[in-house]
């Protein structure tokens, strides 16, 4: 058995956001699916895991984390002589860009991006169906929106987010990502800024994330 174990839903953006991680890095590991949506619902031998029904949880050896970055973070640490080398950079300053974009995607992209995901793909297929106000997912479009131009900008004279090499903060970005694309008004957002396109068309493709893709089409855990 695999010593890295991530337990949650391949459907879980958060856990997604880690198997790809763990994919650029070529770490050997087993997925125990559960359904993020239980929450603390869930049966008792995994609330042992995750005591206030997180979406996901990481184990390695001894240690046992619940938030994607900072598992993410130590994936590339523990694991920095294998895979992907370029995920966090070389030596302090490419570090210090990378972090950068990370806190960028972490307190600017990932809100307004989560926002909509949940208000356009996740509520109308609840079995009570909840619809957010139009007024809010307008806001939250234009807080993305505002987002989205910086990046194009960033992205004008760069391949990716801090260069020339795809790194964590590129990673970080694909789950919301890729539900906005499949939703036609977010995925306008998006194809209007040509350089965030071209970003997107580059590491939407690479084996990492079609891996995690494939894994997330697989039927749904039951747990």
């Amino acid at each position: 058995m695999a010593s890295v174990q991530v337990f949650g839903s391949p459907a879980s953006m958060e856990v997604q956001r880690v198997l790809a991680c763990l994919f650029e890095k070529e770490v050997d590991f087993q997925l125990v699916k559960m359904d993020s949506f239980r929450g603390p619902k869930r049966l008792p031998e995994f609330l042992k895991m995750q005591l206030r029904g997180e979406a996901l949880s990481y184990q390695d050896d001894k240690i046992a984390l619940t938030e994607s970055r900072a598992i993410c973070r130590h994936i590339v640490d523990k694991f920095k002589n294998q895979g992907n080398k370029d995920l966090m950079g070389e030596g302090a300053l490419e570090r210090a860009l990378i972090e950068q974009w990370l806190e960028t995607e972490s307190h600017k992209f990932d809100p307004p991006s989560s926002e909509l995901v949940f208000f356009l793909a996740v509520a109308p297929s609840l079995p009570e169906p909840e619809l957010p106000p139009t007024s809010a997912i307008e806001e939250s479009k234009k807080k993305l929106e505002k987002v989205l131009q910086v990046y194009d900008h960033r992205l004008t004279d760069n391949q990716f987010l801090t260069g020339s090499k795809f790194t964590l903060a590129d990673l970080s970005h694909l789950p919301n990502t890729e539900q906005l694309m499949r939703i036609d008004e977010t995925r306008n957002l998006f194809e209007r800024h040509g350089n965030v396109s071209r970003w997107w068309k580059d590491v939407s493709k690479r084996e990492s994330w079609e891996k995690v893709i494939q894994i997330a089409k697989q039927p749904p855990p039951m747990a």
